[in-house]
């Protein structure tokens, strides 16, 4: 138990109504009777020396990825790093190399394809290549370590250079996390730092750029299975870019960079003779620039769409992109596909929490409302959270969807009782001017509270035994649809599907279908 648990233990043991003297002697019990034996005390020190010893690790490691991205585009080439290697203790490991190598391509199997190396695969391939070392590997991780360090050099210039654009890429993140499952703070976030850097580092360019995503193409089969949905842009280029659609048929660049995986970048568009120019209104002769598309990319490797910048408002001469901003760039497309996804997983978890209270209210009419509420990040530094409000229903059917009131702590301490329920990730249960409410947290995959349920029952302390069997029902499959969606939005590998119409679902329409997946697994048991 941490310390919330352990408190919210007690508070639910002793209950609300019981007099001071009676706590007093029952902290004065537990003092008495709680012992810790000796085996107990060595055990739990060693396990906070291992947490720290891999905290320790986890950010050496960091830094080191850090050190050789420099460019902060969020991989390392995984041949460059091996080349490296092949040099460690004098070339005499090239074997241990090689076996590393394997394991690390069986557990990412896009490796072999694409040859990028993330964070997490980059930790993963040194673990690998210890583990193949002879003697101890904690030594071993920390010589590799030292050796990879020692083989690039940086000047203060370009650490500072890489550190301003890391800053950048952590808003766009930072966005996601904050939105309330809106993706327009994140478009501007994404805009604003291809704009600072452009301005910062890329003498002072005048740039535009856009996102378009990868989606059926329904309006016009003939015209090819899929289209290019321009979803935002550059505030200047709205009136000709926003929400067009580019079809494999038109001229263009960018169902290149779909197919081919990599960034497309045409120095002079003027001399190509296959770009399409939303903008008619320019005239032909002001057509000059550099365009650059790069493609978005899924945790799979999987393009899901494109991010297009170009130069022609900018009348200087030398407006090519150069490599330290292409890498760059890639970096910003890599930190959009993580916020895309974030965002796609709260709305599939959302959708799983309306599909999930729809179901709930006729089995359970004693309930009086149903309040959704997710966790976000504190933006204030004071505060490590807040709730974003979401979806309110009640048991006459009514929803709504809120447009992301945020509670914070110190101007809510009625609600207290919701905090309460986020800091120890358990069941409350609680009455606020006569009405009770029981509030339930919905888990991430490490146990602690991602969202969390208000249920109000108004006037009774107890639902019937049948309806509160359903809650019950519910609020378990509503657990195992956010565990199972979570998993996909981190699996490197194909999801299983239980419902057919799972196969032909939208990423978006997950939620809907998992929940309705956990109900029909569970029938099938009870059968």
């Amino acid at each position: 138990l941490n310390l919330p648990q352990f408190v919210q233990l007690m508070e639910t043991f002793v209950c609300e109504d019981i007099a001071l003297p009676t706590v007093k002697r029952l902290i004065a019990f537990i003092k008495e009777e709680y012992k810790q034996t000796e085996e107990e005390k060595m055990e739990q020190l060693e396990k906070v020396h291992r947490f720290s010893h891999l905290a320790q690790r986890k950010l050496l490691l960091e830094a080191l990825f850090e050190k050789w991205d420099i460019n902060a585009s969020g991989f390392l080439d995984l041949e460059e790093v091996d080349a490296v290697l092949s040099a460690f203790r004098e070339g005499m490991e090239k074997e241990a190399l090689r076996k590393a190598k394997k394991h690390l391509c069986s557990h990412y199997p896009q490796l072999s394809r694409v040859g990028k190396l993330s964070p997490k695969a980059f930790q993963t391939f040194l673990q690998l290549v210890a583990s193949e070392l002879t003697g101890d590997e904690d030594e071993a991780i920390d010589n590799l370590v030292e050796f990879l360090t020692t083989r690039v050099e940086r000047s203060h210039m370009e650490c500072l250079q890489s550190l301003t654009r890391r800053k950048w890429l952590h808003n766009i993140q930072q966005a996601a996390e904050t939105s309330g499952a809106s993706m327009e703070p994140v478009y501007k976030a994404v805009f604003k730092a291809l704009s600072q850097d452009a301005e910062t580092h890329g003498d002072n360019k005048k740039i535009s750029a856009y996102i378009a995503l990868l989606e059926e193409n329904q309006l016009s089969p003939e015209r090819g299975q899929t289209l290019l949905h321009y979803v935002a842009c550059t505030t200047d280029d709205a009136p000709y870019v926003l929400n067009q659609i580019l079809y494999r048929d038109m001229k263009g660049v960018s169902f290149a960079a779909v197919e081919e995986g990599k960034p497309l970048h045409v120095p002079r568009v003027h001399l190509h003779g296959n770009i399409h120019f939303w903008n008619y209104d320019r005239p032909v002769e002001e057509r000059k620039g550099s365009l650059l598309v790069l493609p978005l990319h899924d945790a799979r490797w999987r393009v899901f769409g494109i991010l297009g910048l170009d130069t022609l408002q900018d009348q200087c001469e030398k407006t090519i992109f150069l490599t330290h901003e292409i890498s760059f760039y890639q970096g910003v497309s890599h930190a959009f596909s993580k916020a895309y996804h974030h965002i796609c997983t709260l709305e599939n978890v959302l959708q799983m929490t309306l599909t999930a209270l729809e179901w709930l209210y006729p089995r359970a009419p004693s309930i009086h409302t149903v309040t959704a509420y997710l966790v976000e990040p504190g933006k204030d530094k004071t505060w490590d959270y807040a709730l974003c409000k979401m979806i309110t229903t009640d048991n006459t059917g009514q929803k709504e969807i809120h447009s992301s009131p945020v509670l914070l702590r110190k101007e809510n301490h009625l609600r207290d009782y919701l905090f309460k329920c986020v800091d120890s990730s358990e069941v409350i249960r609680t009455s606020v001017y006569g009405e009770y409410h029981i509030v339930v947290p919905l888990r991430d995959l490490s146990g602690q509270a991602l969202g969390i349920f208000d249920i109000s029952m108004g006037h009774y302390q107890k639902l019937p035994p049948l309806e509160h069997e359903d809650l019950q029902k519910m609020l378990k499959m509503a657990q195992a649809a956010c565990s199972e969606i979570l998993k996909m939005s981190l699996d490197e590998t194909e999801p299983a599907y239980v419902l057919e119409a799972e196969h032909m679902a939208n990423l978006r329409h997950a939620g809907i279908l998992l929940f309705h997946r956990f109900m029909l697994q569970d029938l099938r048991e009870c059968v």
